[in-house]
């Protein structure tokens, strides 16, 4: 029985993880923004950890979480309106043009 050594990698390599993102982003670019967003929350959350008061762990890393999903939802909610205003409304004026 041979074991098969590429086991673990996976068949379509392309690059480094800083060479996918830049790809990603340029095919969209509000996935870095939602990144982002995700991110300053989280940083936002860990800064007022100590300053939270009477406030349970529990409910501060709930509050936390739920503004870093909001600042990604928010991020794929414009994403989809962006792409909507390019398919359609774009489109039909540009098509309008020309006839």
């Amino acid at each position: 029985m041979s074991a098969n050594k590429d086991w673990g990698v996976p068949p379509d390599v392309e690059g480094s993880v800083s060479a996918k993102l830049l790809r990603k982003s340029r095919e969209s670019p509000l996935v870095p923004v939602g990144l982002g967003g995700c991110l300053v929350v989280t940083a936002y959350g860990i800064y007022r950890l100590k300053a939270r008061g009477p406030l349970k762990m529990s409910l501060h890393l709930i509050h936390t979480r739920v503004a870093a999903q909001a600042c990604a939802v928010g991020a794929i909610m414009l994403g989809a309106v962006y792409t909507m205003y390019c398919d359609y409304i774009k489109r039909t004026a540009h098509d309008g043009e020309e006839k």
